[in-house]
């Protein structure tokens, strides 16, 4: 973070000091929500949570060199009092945002955020210092955060945005304002929540809504392909830059194919020019992914030749999202754990099949190791059923639906599309589907776990390929 007095701390978030002998002592390090990060100059915040209260720890953060505590109520210790803790944290990261001068680069979407930023983020730091949001913190705590670890060097900003309902992405927008705003896409994702694809569109639009004018350097990026996104147009005075494989489309892919590794590769056409892509990830639905980075990459002044060696050489910086690693014994496990909707599960299915191409001429077969899609209210039925239902029109070789009613819906599926017998089985949990891969599972077969994060299946991947790196097994970094 920038250094900053405690006085200038008080006066950015409203609050008073309370045990604070010297104010004008620096913030010389991160700000933190984690007591156990702490470390000599740090800001601790003390949220006061369902299980933990932070607050209880605020003595042990000042013995372990935090310079003060941010909460709700003094603590015996040099701090920091507001009335809301969360607001006040807000309000510090946009003091801070101010005093950058950094280009705010804000993306939403249903699915994709994480693997999206990950892509921009790698692009733009071959150019200059860039901050980015770590793994999928991007609520009203960890988007603060990510910004208050920027610094006078830092010239990016790539902030992912959750939302999970209607004016949760306006809050964001208003705490940290983005010069270039990116809507992916509007999926099923949370759709149970939100009511309907309509609602999500209206709650992920308002990313383009908080731009700034095109006479003001506003730019929004849109998803050409998805009509939802694409319609957002009309809600924005920025410029409208638009991606996709439409031939209107000013960022496009064209050509595009898995290789037999189920990896994207395409022909990138952009303003500037145009070049062949390989990327190292996995799964045709990167392409979106792709272009939507190539697309801030060129509006802030990369050409094509070197979008495209940075897309080839780009991995995801975030575990448990199509994560491949090939074992000693030649079987393949896809950890892509982290979570699920039916657009990112049947991505996933389709990259599990192109993966298997190969293996299957050699005898192995395709796994897929499914569990319960979460927040689809009552399209949840329907929609696992479908997914059961495409694991077969695919030709998976098996399915492993793990969990309770929502899996037994995939298993039925699969069941009345014409998988029987042995093709498909419903366990109860992970350590079933463990015992039951442990057996059955032999050398040359490809395997997929995926489910919605609350299910915690990436235990399946985990046990499967324990130990692997140091057998001898070639461990492929989150892709």
């Amino acid at each position: 973070m920038i250094p900053l007095t405690l006085a200038e701390v008080a006066t950015a978030v409203g609050g008073s000091m309370h045990d604070i002998p010297d104010s004008g002592v620096r913030v010389s390090g991160p700000v933190v929500r984690d007591s156990r990060e702490v470390v000599p100059g740090a800001l601790f915040v003390a949220f006061a949570g369902e299980r933990v209260d932070g607050h209880a720890f605020a003595a042990q953060a000042v013995a372990d060199g935090a310079v003060a505590v941010l909460a709700a109520r003094p603590v015996g210790a040099p701090a920091i009092v507001v009335d809301d803790v969360q607001a006040a944290l807000g309000a510090l990261a946009r003091h801070v945002l101010e005093r950058l001068d950094a280009t705010v680069i804000a993306l939403t979407g249903s699915a994709g955020k994480t693997s999206t930023k990950d892509l921009i983020a790698q692009l733009l730091q071959r150019r200059a210092p860039t901050v980015w949001t770590p793994g999928s913190l991007n609520n009203e705590i960890g988007l603060p955060l990510t910004v208050l670890s920027a610094d006078a060097s830092t010239r990016h900003l790539v902030l992912e945005m959750g939302a999970r309902g209607i004016g949760h992405i306006r809050y964001l927008t208003g705490l940290t304002p983005p010069r270039i705003g990116l809507v992916l896409n509007v999926g099923s994702a949370h759709i149970g929540e939100f009511g309907g694809r309509e609602q999500i569109a209206q709650a992920k639009g308002e990313m383009v809504e908080a731009l700034p004018a095109e006479a003001e350097g506003g730019i929004a990026i849109l998803n050409a392909d998805d009509p939802l996104v694409r319609a957002m147009a009309s809600r924005t005075k920025a410029r409208v830059v638009l991606f996709g494989e439409g031939e209107d489309a000013a960022i496009r892919a064209e050509q595009v194919r898995l290789n037999d590794r189920g990896q994207p590769v395409f022909l990138l056409r952009t303003p500037s020019g145009c070049a062949e892509v390989t990327l190292r990830l996995y799964g045709e639905h990167h392409v979106s992914n792709a272009l939507a980075a190539a697309a801030v990459a060129s509006e802030l002044g990369m050409p094509a030749s070197e979008i495209a060696t940075a897309l080839c050489e780009a991995d995801s910086l975030s575990h448990w999202r199509m994560e491949v690693t090939e074992l000693p014994d030649g079987v393949t496990v896809i950890n892509d754990a982290y979570n699920a909707n039916p657009e990112s599960m049947r991505a996933a299915l389709r990259a599990l099949v192109a993966m298997g191409r190969s293996a299957q001429a050699r005898g192995g077969r395709t796994w897929a190791v499914l569990g319960t899609m979460a927040e689809l209210g009552e399209r949840s039925l329907a929609e696992h059923d479908a997914v059961g239902r495409l694991v077969v029109r695919l030709n998976v070789s098996k399915l492993v639906a793990v969990g309770g009613t929502e899996a037994a819906w995939l298993q039925m599926g699969a069941y009345n599309e014409g998988s029987w017998g042995e093709e498909s089985v419903h366990v109860s949990d992970a350590e079933a589907a463990v015992e039951l891969l442990r057996s059955q599972v032999r050398p040359g077969d490809v395997v997929l776990v995926k489910a919605s994060r609350s299910v915690g299946l990436e235990a399946v991947a985990m046990a499967l390929t324990e130990g692997a790196a140091g057998a001898g097994g070639s461990e492929v970094a989150a892709r």
